[in-house]
C-alpha cells in the first residue's frame, strides 16, 4: 500500500497503522511549531522585548489556531467515520463544508483581531514600543488567517484518509522557506519583528496554495468538487457539535494563559513574558508529538467506531498511550536536567534562559500527566463525544488563576505562575484516566455516522 492510498484500519497490525498515521502528523506539529521558534531564536538575537512582542501574538495565534481545530477535528471525525461506514459520498460533503467552515471562521477571526488587537495585546501592559511592535506583527500576519485556517482543514482531511505524509511534506517545504526568509528580512532588510512577521505569511501562504493543488489537482480528494458548497443544517450542525468543545476547550486555554502572562508579566517584567511564551512552546515538545498521536488515534478509533470494531477501538487506545508515556519520560528528564541549556538554544540573555531553565524545570513534573490526558481526548475525539474532555480541560485550566494568585499571595512570586500551571497539569492527567474508566462501558454507539 502506497501512501497515496486510503489505510483501512479496521483490519491489520495496530501499533504499525498507529505509528504510520501519526509520524507525519508529529513531524508536521514540529515543523508549525518551528515556525515559532524560527522567528523566535532569530529575534532573540535582537532582544527580550522583540521575544515578548511576538510572544504576546503567539498567544492570540494559539488562540486562532484553537478556532481552527472547529474544522479541523471535526474533518478527521466525520470523515475519517464516514469511509469507516463505506460512505465516500458523505466524507466529501463533509470535507466540502469542513473546508467552506474554515474559510469563514477565519476571515471572521481576522476582522476580530484587526479591530480588537490593540485592546487585546493592552492586557499584558507592556511597555509601548513593545506594544508597537507586537500590533505590527499581527496586522502582517492576518493577511493570511483564512489561509491558515483553510490548511488545517485540509490537513484533516488527509488524516482522515490516512495520508499525513502530504501535509507533512508541503509543511516541511513552507518551513524551509520561512527559515531562509526570517534572517534576510529580520537582519539583511533590517526589518526587525516586520521581516519575521512577513516570513510567516509568506510561507504559510505558499503551504495553504501547494496544499489546495495537490488536493484538487493530484489527489482529487473531493473527486473534482469545489472546496466551498452550499451549506447543509444536518452536516453543518454535526461539525459544530463535535468541533465546538474542542474550540472552547483549547480557546479558554490560550485566554487563561493571557491572563497568567498578565500575572508572569506583573511578576517579571519582559523576561516574565518571555519565558512563559518561549518556554511554553519548548515545552510543545513533548505535547505537540503527543498531539499527533492523539489526532492518530481519533483517526483510527473513527473508522473503527463506524465499523463496530470496539475491541480495536481499545486496543489502539493501549497501544498509544504506551507511545505516548514514553514520549512524556523523555520530556521529564529533558526538563528536570537540561532545562536552562535547553531555552539557552532561543533565547541567549542569561536574564531569560536561567528563569526558562526553572519554568522548564517545575514543568517535567507534569509531562507524564499531560500525554495521558491529551491521549484520552483522542480516544473521545474518535468516538464523536468530544463534550467529556473538554470539560475536565475547562475546570483544570480555570483552577490555574486561583492557584497562581494564592501562591503569589503566599510570596512565591514568578515560580508561583510555573507551579499552578504544572500542578494543574497533573490534576487534569489523572481526572481524565479515572473518568475514562468510570465511562468504559457507555462508550458504545447510538448512532454512527449522521
Amino acid at each position: 500500500m502506497t501512501q497515496t492510498d486510503t489505510i483501512n484500519f479496521t483490519q491489520g497490525p495496530i501499533r504499525k497503522q498507529l505509528l504510520r498515521l501519526a509520524a507525519p502528523i508529529v513531524a508536521t506539529s514540529f515543523v508549525q511549531m518551528a515556525y515559532n521558534f524560527t522567528d523566535m531564536a532569530w529575534l532573540g538575537r535582537l532582544g527580550s522585548r522583540e521575544v515578548a512582542a511576538v510572544g504576546v501574538i503567539g498567544v492570540l495565534l494559539w488562540i486562532a489556531t484553537s478556532i481552527a481545530q472547529l474544522t479541523k477535528i471535526s474533518a478527521e471525525v466525520c470523515v475519517s467515520q464516514s469511509l469507516g461506514a463505506r460512505d465516500k459520498p458523505l466524507a466529501i460533503k463533509y470535507a466540502r463544508h469542513c473546508t467552506t467552515w474554515a474559510l469563514i471562521v477565519g476571515t471572521l477571526l481576522a476582522l476580530v483581531y484587526l479591530f480588537f488587537g490593540s485592546p487585546i495585546v493592552g492586557v499584558y501592559s507592556l511597555e509601548a514600543d513593545v506594544h508597537q511592535m507586537a500590533l505590527n506583527y499581527l496586522r502582517i500576519v492576518l493577511i493570511g488567517l483564512p489561509g491558515y485556517f483553510l490548511t488545517l482543514a485540509m490537513s484533516g482531511i488527509y488524516n482522515a484518509h490516512g495520508r499525513s505524509m502530504t501535509p507533512f511534506k508541503i509543511n516541511s517545504l513552507g518551513l524551509l522557506f520561512n527559515m531562509i526568509l526570517d534572517p534576510l528580512l529580520i537582519f539583511v532588510c533590517h526589518l526587525g519583528v516586520v521581516g519575521a512577521a512577513l516570513a510567516t505569511l509568506l510561507s504559510q501562504l505558499a503551504v495553504c496554495a501547494i496544499l489546495y493543488y495537490r488536493m484538487q489537482h493530484r489527489d482529487k480528494i473531493l473527486d473534482g468538487s469545489s472546496i466551498v458548497t452550499k451549506l447543509a443544517g444536518e452536516q453543518s450542525q454535526r461539525i459544530f457539535a463535535i468541533g465546538v468543545p474542542v474550540v472552547l476547550l483549547n480557546s479558554l486555554f490560550a485566554l487563561i494563559s493571557i491572563f497568567m502572562g498578565r500575572l508572569a508579566s506583573e511578576q517579571g517584567g519582559a523576561i516574565g513574558v518571555a519565558v512563559m511564551t518561549t518556554g511554553g512552546q519548548l515545552e510543545g515538545v513533548t505535547w505537540n508529538a503527543c498531539q499527533g498521536f492523539c489526532t492518530a488515534l481519533a483517526t483510527f478509533v473513527g473508522h473503527n467506531y463506524a465499523a463496530r470494531q470496539f475491541d480495536r477501538v481499545w486496543r489502539g487506545y493501549k497501544t498509544t498511550i504506551l507511545m505516548t508515556l514514553s514520549i512524556g519520560l523523555f520530556g521529564t528528564l529533558l526538563f528536570l536536567f537540561l532545562g536552562e541549556a535547553f531555552f539557552a538554544l532561543i533565547v541567549p540573555d542569561p536574564g531569560t534562559y536561567i528563569e526558562g531553565g526553572r519554568y522548564l524545570y517545575i514543568a517535567s513534573f507534569s509531562q507524564l500527566f499531560i500525554m495521558a490526558e491529551i491521549t484520552t481526548q483522542g480516544l473521545f475525539y474518535g468516538v464523536g463525544r468530544s463534550k467529556t474532555p473538554a470539560v475536565i480541560s475547562i475546570v483544570g485550566n480555570l483552577l490555574r488563576i486561583p492557584l497562581a494568585l494564592l501562591l503569589i499571595y503566599l510570596g512565591w512570586g514568578l515560580p508561583a505562575v510555573w507551579w499552578a500551571i504544572s500542578l494543574s497539569s497533573i490534576g487534569k492527567g489523572i481526572t481524565a484516566i479515572i473518568v475514562l474508566l468510570i465511562k468504559r462501558k457507555k462508550l458504545t454507539p447510538t448512532s454512527l455516522v449522521a
